[in-house]
This record gives C-alpha cells, structure tokens and sequence, in this order.
C-alpha cells in the first residue's frame, strides 16, 4: 500500500489547505467497466438453485461494480460509488449488506441488491483502511484494520441503526454525508484508539454506535481474518507477526512470529483452530492456533504473496502474489503445482463453485479452473512440485531453470476494463492534457469539456508533448493527478481563478471578442449546469440568483471573507453554459469534493439532484456559480515600460510605468502606440499606472465600443489600418501581434523585473 496523497481526500494532506477543494474525474471510456486494478473480490451466491450468482469487485478506480454471472458470461449490474480513493478490501455481511474500506479512511456499507444505495459510512480510521473480515456464520460481525494500526470489530446491525438525536447542538453538529447514489446518508464518526491506545473524540458526532476496538498494534495492519461464527480474529501486518484476538471484547489471546517480512494475507478455518498467513518474506505458514505454533511452511512462490483462498475443508491452499502467478498446495503432502500465470501480480483470489477470480493490478478480472470440491484432479494433469520450507528453495529452483508449466493457459471466464492513464502532462494553453494509458496510447484531452479530442494512437509521448508545444503563458489554474487511472482535475481557491481568456481566443459566438472568460467560473458553471437546472426546478429562479452563500453557522466567521469577493460584472449572473464549457451527459465526470458537514463524497455530476447546499459543496463553488463572486486574485495585471527603440527615429510617447490585464495582445499596445502618434486623443486601452479613467480605477484595461477598438472588433486590427506602421520589441526581438503581455514576460523578456517593451516604426516604411 503505497503512500500516495489521495485525490480528494482533505483529511489527510501533508499541508492543510484553507480551503476544502473540488475534483472532477473525467473518463472517455466505458463506465460499465473498470479502469484500474481490482484491489478485492466478494461473490454472492444465488438463494435460489437456478439463480444467478453476483460477482462483486472493487478497484484502485474509486469504484465497485456488481456483476451478474451465468455459466459462461458477466453481466455488468451496477456501480457502487461514493468511495473517493482506492477501494481496497470488500465482504459481504448480514446477507445482502456489502461493505467496503478504502483509503479515504471509511468503512462503507451498502444494499448489495440495490442500484449502488450507499447505506452508511463509518469514519473511523485515522489512516488508509486496508482489510476487512467477516464472520460467515455471523453476519454482523466484520473486522476491519488499516495503515493507522486501528482494528474496530463492527456490529453491523448497530452501526446501521439510527442515531437518536438529543438536542438541537446534536442535530448542528451530526454528519449527514452526500453518498455516491444520490441519497443523504448518515455518517458515523466516533471514539478513535490509535496504535499509541490514547482516545480521542471526534466532534461531528456526540451520540451513537461504538466499535469494539483490538488495541495492540504499533504499526500497519494489511490482512485480517475470523472464523465463521465470529469467535476468532487474526491479524498481520508489518510487524511480522499474527496477532489472534477475541472480537467480542478485543482482548489479546496471543502473538505468533516466524516471518520475516509484513504478513499480507491470512485466513482460518471454520472452526478457528488452524491459520494460513502468506507474507512479503514469500513463505506460507500454517499455524496451529491450539498448539500457538508454526506447524508447516511452503516455499511456493518466489516473491511476496498476497493472495489465499482454501478448499472448504482447509486441505488445500490457493496462493498468488507478486510473481504473476496461483499456485494449489495440498497443505498435508506439500505437493504444488502452478495453475496458471499471467502478466499481472494478483492481489485477491475468491472461490466461485469449482472455479477461481483472481483479482490483480490490472482492470480486467479472470475466472480460472479450480478444482476446487476434487482438487487431486489439478494434481493428476501432471507438473508438481513438493513445496520446500525455505523461502530460498524456489528462488534457487527457478534460477536452476525448474519452472514449473501451467496447467491452464487461459481463464474460463473474463471480465475485461479499460486501460487506465499511467502519465499525463499539462500543454501551456492550460485547457488540454495529453495522457498516456497502459498500452501506450496517447490521447488529447480538453479539460474544460471532459472530452478526448485526438487519438494519437501508440506513439512517442515525449515526441506528441513536444509537437504540441505552445508558447503562451496562462496561469496554472488546476492541477491533475492519475491515481484512481482516470484523470482527475483538482480546484483549489483562490488559485483556480487566475485563468482568463477573451471570448475571441475561445470561439465564443455572440459574445464580444474582448470579454474575459474566467476559465475556473465556466468551467464549475459546465459541471454544474445539471445541478442548477434541478435546482431551479425545485426552488425556482430565485435560488439561482443573490442566494445568500454561505448559510447558517457558517456566516459569521466567513463574513470578512465575502467581504472581500469580487463580483464578477463582465459575466452574466445566469446559468448558460457556453459551448468550450459543455460537458458530456454520455460520460459525465464525477465530483469528488466536501461541504461544512458529512465529509468527503464523490457522485456523477448527472445524479445531482438539486437539493445540495452548503453541507454539501465548498461555499466558494456556491459563491461562483450560484452568485457570480470571485474571490480576490493576484497578478492579474503586468506592469511594463513602453519606451522608442535606441537608435529609432520614434519620440517619447509616454512617461513612467504602464499597467494592464496580464492576456493583453501586443497588437493592443501597438494601437495605443499607434492613436498616441497620431491623434491627440489615444484609445483608453492602456493607461499609466496613478492616472484616473472615466469610471474605472488607474491602470485598468477598458473595453470599449469606439474609435479603434471597434475597428478591432470588426476584424481589421487599428495596427493594420492607421499609419505610421509600428511594430514592438522586447530584448531586440520583434513580438508576433497575437502574443500575450504575459507570454512576452515568460519567454522573451525572462526577468523578474518590470517588462520594458520598445516601439519603432517598421524599417522600410
């Protein structure tokens, strides 16, 4: 489990931002399918004999997915999403209940039967929830362990009751989270025991279910198990060492060592007595918990394993792990043979009647033949091996040359995803973002759609990223990672709405070429357009215009905060989404964000229903989008010296420091040079930085309607119309008309002092 900051995740960054950010999470591919790999596997069998069975996996894409399986096919059913990072571990409890961990640090349940109804989560854990276990015989009982060293026994019943509210501070203060499905949810945050045993109260919840906790652990918890009637727990991680507890009070039983690496994955028997642990030291170790010994070890594999699963009588053992490959070992004569091996580590194995899923780090997940009531006849194919008991032995049996031949070459059954993004990078106009996905191909992406705009295919991304080089500066208005395989578009204010553009340079028709399109406002505008459009069919107009954000508790400590916005006058305060901002209703992205309740939560921005409000958005998205505010934003502007070449024939036109919006175009510092020459009245373009025009404060660009601005505006530029002709330099280099005041900053003048541009008449002229 590695380290990684989690898309989304507020809670648990190594800088606190002031602010709860907005992600969304793009995806041109099928959304039926995964686009990561598949961390963990539950199968549901079917109450009735000719039923079908439910194949449930959960996946590094945020995300879980029923599937519906018959004798040769999968049937995609639904997609379970609230998650906001890596689902890591999955069971099913209680009969139809599933429940689900994750590095968000939640515990999730959910009606298994239903169309992805997240029912409650439990926010418990201080860190990455890493496993779950269930009690078969027990449906109540799960165990869940994580990165914080915290094992919680749940009763799941309890945790889902409803919590009695005892007063109005209580009602303020409970968590009412969004969930995935579209439904408020309630959310249990409660006492936490971390590994250093000390107690600390969470504050969102002052009343309700508490889990009994298995104090005992300094460090990471990666695998957990418990016997069928809930009597029994184990756990591993990187101590090396199986720790056995009794889950009906949490009490220490006793402590097993014999590894010599983290334990990855264990499992019990029915009854409790016998234990199989498969750890990082590439060992599997059989421990019989009556005798507190290690009573066999198998040298199956050559590299950490990660997988087990056995035969319901506890005679045989599935492994897989790191090396690629599932073993079966008769865990009383030793003998093992490999199965089958393929491109990919396997990370969860679940028996399904006389087969195997094998879960791994790619999207796809396989069913292969098990044998699994009559496992001698894998044996009788031919190809065993007697399992050493030195995790050196097959090491040095696979450099001698022994591999061992598979005995199946492909899967019985197969559920394929999609190819998940391994690299990306943002081009300079700050609206698209290549990728590349597993397979190597690279695709364009705009962002502010949500689309895919050229296919590139297999080819060079280094070669693509440099074909595709602009020179422009824009600022660096979201960041992008590729955790969850997909894309996902971070937005942090105030940083986010530093970005503007003129409707010209966007193709935005019917709109004045001149009018500066925030990128961050429209693109929150697109996200939410099917938000608004609900909203405004629930509440009417009136709650799409002045609505007072934020509301509440929050008022008071944010009224200097809004007090300071900028209300946006060059936009209108309505909801139409212009088309460069028009995300797809075919492949929506979803929001991950958080409001001033109920934690972190992640949905399709189509399923949106209208009803969310400060509890559940950030107040400066609310602010943007349903008020037209903008928070104050610095540089904005580019202070510069405009002053005749040495040497030209040109006077002194103006003295002292100019100052004007950062996407300004040389061909607009060229018109005011242009009308300064040869009206007595210049065009009120660029003003020197202490002088007042009309209406607005010094130093501010004004676009206007008149004299040569409006000749601009018609499509021949004042530069081209009027004489003398002249043409700008910064550093003796001669700029294109089109480029950006900021872009001459970035790549021609490369200083951190003001830019100094010269004017000359054009030679020849």
């Amino acid at each position: 489990m590695h380290r990684v900051g989690s898309s989304g995740n507020t809670s648990n960054s190594v800088r606190p931002r002031k602010e709860k950010r907005l992600t969304y999470v793009l995806s041109d591919a099928d959304d039926t399918k995964h686009c990561a790999g598949i961390n963990c596997l539950a199968v549901l069998k079917s109450p009735v004999p000719d039923g079908n069975d439910c194949l449930f996996t959960g996946s590094r894409d945020g995300t879980l997915k029923r599937w519906t399986i018959s004798d040769n096919n999968a049937t995609f059913s639904t997609t379970f999403e609230s998650h906001i990072d890596w689902v890591n571990d999955v069971v099913l409890a209680g009969g139809n209940t599933l429940v689900s961990c994750s590095s968000d640090t939640t515990v999730k349940t959910w009606n298994s039967l239903s169309n992805g109804t997240c029912t409650r989560t439990l926010r418990q854990h201080s860190d990455y929830v890493t496993c779950l276990a269930a009690a078969e015989r027990n449906g109540n009982i799960v165990a869940s362990g994580g990165l914080g060293g915290e094992v919680f026994i749940w009763d799941v019943e309890a945790a889902l009751s409803p919590v009695t509210k005892s007063n109005d501070s209580t009602e303020d203060d409970c968590s009412n989270g969004i969930n995935g499905a579209g439904n408020s949810q309630p959310t249990t945050s409660l006492r936490t025991v971390g590994s250093s045993n000390s107690i600390s109260l969470h504050t969102t919840q002052s009343q309700g279910y508490v889990p009994i906790t298995a104090k005992g652990h300094k460090e990471s918890v990666y695998a957990l198990a418990m016997n069928d009637t809930g009597s029994l727990l184990v756990s591993g991680g990187t101590e090396k060492v199986v720790r056995v507890w009794d889950p009906r009070n949490g009490s220490k039983t006793m402590k097993l060592k014999g590894h010599t690496d983290n334990i990855r994955t264990l499992l019990l028997d029915s009854t409790g007595r016998l234990c199989l642990s498969g750890s990082s030291d590439s060992m599997i170790r059989l421990w019989d918990l009556g005798q507190q010994r290690c009573v066999h070890s198998y040298a199956v594999h050559t590299d950490s394993v990660w997988a087990l699963a056995s035969t319901p009588t506890f005679s045989h053992v599935y492994s897989g792990g790191r090396d690629l490959s599932l073993y079966l070992t008769d865990l009383a004569t030793r003998e093992s043979i490999l199965l089958c091996t393929k491109e990919h580590p396997i990370l969860q194995l679940s028996l399904h009647d006389d087969s195997i899923w094998a879960a791994t780090t790619d999207s796809s997940v396989h069913r292969w033949p098990a044998e699994v009531h009559n496992p001698q006849k894998a044996f009788q194919r031919g190809g065993s091996f007697l399992a050493g008991n030195l995790s050196f032995s097959r090491a040095r049996a696979s450099l001698e040359g022994s591999t061992p031949v598979p005995v199946y070459r492909e899967p019985s059954l197969s559920i394929s995803g999609t190819r998940g993004i391994v690299q990306h990078e943002i081009l300079n106009n700050r609206r698209h973002v290549l990728t590349k996905d597993t397979v190597g191909s690279v695709k364009l992406w705009e962002i502010t759609r949500g689309v895919v705009i050229e296919d590139y295919g297999e080819v060079s991304f280094e070669k693509k990223k440099e074909e595709l080089f602009e020179m422009v500066s824009i600022p660096a208005w979201f960041t992008v990672d590729t955790r969850l395989g997909s894309l996902s578009i971070h937005l942090d204010t105030p940083q986010c709405f530093s970005a503007e553009m003129y409707s010209a340079d966007l193709n935005i028709v019917g709109k004045p070429e001149d009018d500066k399109i925030n990128l961050a406002r429209e693109t929150l505008k697109g996200l939410l357009a099917h938000w608004l459009s609900k909203r405004r069919n629930r509440f009417g107009t009136k709650a799409l215009a002045n609505g007072d954000v934020p509301t509440g508790k929050e008022n008071t400590s944010r009224s200097i905060t809004l007090s300071k916005v900028e209300v946006d006058g060059n936009s209108e305060n309505d909801s139409l989404v212009y088309p460069p901002f028009e995300f797809s209703a075919v492949s929506s992205p979803s929001i991950i964000t958080e409001g001033s309740q109920g934690g972190p939560w992640r949905k399709k921005i189509t399923d949106l229903d209208g009803t969310e409000d400060e509890k559940d958005f950030p107040w400066w998205v609310l602010d943007c989008v349903l008020n037209n505010r903008l928070p104050p934003r610095e540089n904005t502007k580019c202070s510069f010296y405009l002053q005749p070449l040495e040497g030209s024939a040109t006077q002194m036109l103006t003295q002292g420091k100019l100052s004007a919006p950062r996407i300004l175009r040389v061909h607009k510092v060229v018109n005011y040079v242009v009308e300064k020459m040869v009206l007595d009245q210049p065009l009120d373009i660029v003003n020197p930085e202490g002088t007042k025009t009309s209406g607005l404060p010094g130093g501010q660009i004004q676009h206007t309607s008149s004299g040569g601005d409006a000749s601009f505006r018609s499509g021949l530029k004042p530069w081209q119309k009027l004489k003398p002709s002249i043409e700008i330099l910064c550093n003796n280099q001669v700029l294109s008309p089109e480029m950006s005041l900021a872009t001459v900053r970035t790549y021609i003048w490369k200083k951190s002092d003001d830019l100094v541009l010269n004017y000359r008449i054009k030679p020849g002229r």
